[in-house]
C-alpha cells in the first residue's frame, strides 16, 4: 500500500511529536442541541471525575541513558514463543546539554528503544537518535537549535551584532516541507540514515508540487509514496522514489492554517480534518525575533468550525462538499471504513481548547498532591467519537434531514442551504470510560482491519497526566476491558496477531510499563488481547523516560 503524508504548503505543520492540548470550556449554541431545553452543555473534561492525591511523575521526565548493546531481561510468566520480532519505541530522553535545559517535554532529544523478542526470550537496547539537533547540541555542549517550547540563545562567543542579527534568522527546519526522514535499522537500532522527501517530490515526474506560499494563501498538501520494486522485495526498504503530490487543499482561512497531527484514510478516501487550532502567521514570522518559542504561535479559536475535507485517494480529487462539525480537536484516528455510501470515521476527540503547550517540564515535575492535581484537572479529556460522512451528496439531496441511514450509527449529517453538510458525532463509549480519564493512543489489528469494518481497539487511559491504564474497547457494545495497577504507567498498546489468527482479537498486546516509585523497574508487558489478562512480562534493569509511539516489526 502506498504511504501517504500531509504537509502545509508553507510550513511543516505536521510536526512529528505528540501535542497535548489543554482546554477550558467553550460552547457555540448552534452546536449544542441541549441549550434549546436549557440544559447546560458539558465538556468532556467536566464529565470525567476530578483527581485528588495524584503522585508525582517527575522521575518519568528526566534524561535517560543509552544501552547500545543488547542486555537480557528477566521473564516472569510466559512470553509466547510465536512472537518473533522487534518492538520499537520512541520518546524524549534527553532534556539538557551542558548548563542549558529544555523547557518543554516535546523538546527532549529522541531516545529509541528496542525489545527484541524471539522464542520466549527478550533482550533490550536503546540509542539516542542522531538527528542534526542532537549532533549540533552535543558538539557545542549547549542548546543551539530552537525546539517547540525552547528558544536557543545566541552563541555567547559571538560579538553583539552577530548575536542581534541571529534573532532574524528563520528556523530552517520549520520552513521546510519535510526536513527529512530518519531510517532506523530493524535488526539493530543503529545505524540511522537520512532520507529526504523534498528531493524525491521535486524530482518526481508524476506531479507538480505546490508547497510554496502564494498570494492565495496556504495549502495542505497530501503526498503519496508508492511502493517501488525495491520495496516489494524488501519490506523495510527506505526508497521514496516516485513520491508525488496527489492534491493540495486550500486552507479555509487563507491566512490562518490549522495545526494537524494526522489524517483519516479508508479504502477509497482520505479525510483531512481542519480543526480550529490556528497558526498565527505574523507571530510565526516574528516569534524568534521576539524570543518566543514555537508553541506560542498556536491558538485555539472555537469561532471556527471543524471542516472535513474529503479526497478521492485514487484520483486526488477534492470533494466540493464541505463537511462541518462543532469545534473540536483530534490527534489520533482509530479507524475509518466505508459502508453503503457512507464513510464512518472513529477518532479520539476533545471539544474545547484554549491553552496549548502546557506540557512543560516544570508542570510535569510538580510535586505529589494538590499541585499535581491542579495541573491534571485543567487538562482536556479525549474521548472516542464516531462521525459519518454521506458520500453521495448532490443538488437533489434533501435539506435539513438526517442523511445517515446506517442502523448501527447514531451520528447525524444534514445538508444546509449552502450545500454544506453539518454533522454531529456519536459517543463511542459508555460512562464507564469516564472514570479512566478518557483515552488516547488508539491501536487496532492494523494489518487486517485498517480501513475496514472492525470491532475492537486498544488505547491508554489517562487518569493521570501520563497514561495509567490500558483499555480494550468493543465498539459494537461499548464495553471495556481494563489493565490498571497503581504506580504503573503503560505506553501505547500495540497489537500483534497470532499465527493463523481466525478472530480479530486473536493475539497479544504489547506495552512498556514504567514507574516513578522504584529505580530500574521497567518491564515489557504481554497481554492476551482477547481476555486482556497478563501472559508475562520481561523485566529490564533500566530507567526509561515516558515516551509516545511504538511499532512491532515482525522478523522471519
Amino acid at each position: 500500500m502506498p504511504a501517504l503524508f500531509a504537509a502545509s504548503s508553507c510550513v511543516c505543520v505536521c510536526v512529528c511529536v505528540f501535542f497535548l492540548l489543554l482546554i477550558s470550556p467553550a460552547c457555540l449554541s448552534r452546536w449544542c442541541p441541549t441549550t434549546q431545553s436549557n440544559v447546560r452543555w458539558v465538556s468532556s473534561r467536566e464529565r470525567c471525575p476530578q483527581a485528588s492525591g495524584l503522585e508525582s511523575v517527575a522521575p518519568l521526565v528526566h534524561s535517560g541513558e543509552e544501552t547500545p548493546d543488547p542486555i537480557s531481561t528477566t521473564i516472569k510468566g510466559i512470553i509466547p514463543a510465536w512472537i518473533n520480532g522487534s518492538f520499537l519505541r520512541n520518546g524524549p530522553g534527553k532534556f539538557e546539554f551542558g548548563e542549558d535545559r529544555y523547557n518543554h517535554w516535546f523538546d527532549g532529544m529522541a531516545l529509541m528503544h528496542r525489545f527484541h523478542i524471539c522464542e520466549g526470550r527478550v533482550t533490550y537496547s536503546s540509542r539516542f537518535l542522531c538527528s542534526d539537533s542532537y549532533i549540533l547540541n552535543s558538539e557545542k555542549n549547549r542548546i543551539v537549535v530552537s525546539e517547540f517550547g525552547t528558544v536557543a540563545m545566541p552563541d555567547p562567543c559571538k560579538n553583539f551584532f552577530a548575536r542581534f542579527f541571529s534573532r532574524f534568522q528563520m528556523p530552517q527546519k520549520v520552513l521546510q516541507l519535510f526536513a527529512l526522514f530518519l531510517k532506523i535499522g530493524n535488526s539493530t537500532l543503529p545505524p540511522f540514515s537520512k532520507i529526504s522527501l523534498n528531493s524525491q517530490v521535486e524530482n518526481s515526474a508524476a506531479a507538480s508540487p505546490r508547497y510554496i506560499h502564494t498570494s492565495t494563501g496556504f495549502f495542505y498538501t497530501i503526498i503519496r509514496v508508492p511502493p517501488s520494486e525495491k520495496a516489494a522485495a524488501k519490506e523495510d526498504s527506505a526508497d521514496l522514489n516516485g513520491a508525488e503530490v496527489i492534491c493540495s487543499i486550500p486552507a479555509a482561512e487563507s491566512r490562518k492554517p490549522s495545526y494537524y497531527h494526522s489524517f483519516v484514510m479508508s479504502e477509497n478516501y482520505i479525510v483531512f480534518v481542519e480543526q480550529p487550532i490556528k497558526l498565527n502567521v505574523l507571530k510565526f514570522m516574528l516569534y524568534k525575533i521576539m524570543g518566543q518559542s514555537f508553541h506560542k504561535i498556536l491558538s485555539w479559536e472555537p469561532q471556527y468550525d471543524t471542516i472535513f475535507h474529503l479526497v478521492d485517494r485514487h484520483t486526488g480529487k477534492v470533494s466540493q462538499v464541505k463537511y462541518r462539525a462543532a469545534p473540536m480537536f483530534t490527534l489520533h484516528q482509530i479507524n475509518a471504513f466505508e459502508d453503503s455510501g457512507f464513510l464512518v470515521m472513529d477518532m479520539c476527540c476533545g471539544d474545547d481548547g484554549v491553552v496549548i503547550g502546557d506540557f512543560t517540564l516544570e508542570n510535569l515535575r510538580r510535586e505529589s498532591g494538590e499541585d499535581m492535581d491542579k495541573f491534571y484537572n485543567s487538562l482536556c479529556r479525549n474521548l472516542p467519537r464516531r462521525y459519518v460522512l454521506p458520500l453521495n451528496v448532490d443538488e437533489q439531496t434533501p435539506l435539513d434531514q438526517n442523511l445517515v441511514m446506517l442502523p448501527y450509527c447514531k451520528a447525524t449529517a444534514k445538508k444546509a442551504d449552502s450545500g454544506e453538510v453539518y454533522m454531529t458525532h456519536e459517543e463511542l463509549h459508555s460512562d464507564e470510560l469516564l472514570q479512566y480519564g478518557g483515552l488516547e493512543f488508539p491501536q487496532i489489528n492494523y494489518d487486517k482491519y485498517n480501513g475496514r469494518p472492525y470491532r475492537y481497539f486498544y488505547a491508554c487511559g489517562f487518569g493521570h497526566v501520563f497514561a495509567d491504564s490500558l483499555l480494550k474497547m468493543d465498539v459494537h457494545t461499548k464495553e471495556l476491558k481494563v489493565w490498571r495497577h497503581p504506580g504503573l504507567y503503560p505506553s501505547e498498546p500495540v497489537f500483534v496477531a497470532s499465527p493463523n489468527a481466525a478472530e480479530e482479537d486473536d493475539g497479544v498486546v504489547l506495552s512498556v510499563i514504567i514507574t516513578p516509585r522504584k529505580e530500574k523497574s521497567t518491564f515489557l508487558l504481554v497481554l492476551d488481547a482477547k481476555t486482556f489478562t497478563e501472559l508475562g512480562r520481561a523485566e529490564v534493569p533500566v530507567n526509561i523516560p515516558y515516551g509516545t509511539h511504538g511499532v512491532f516489526n515482525k522478523m522471519g
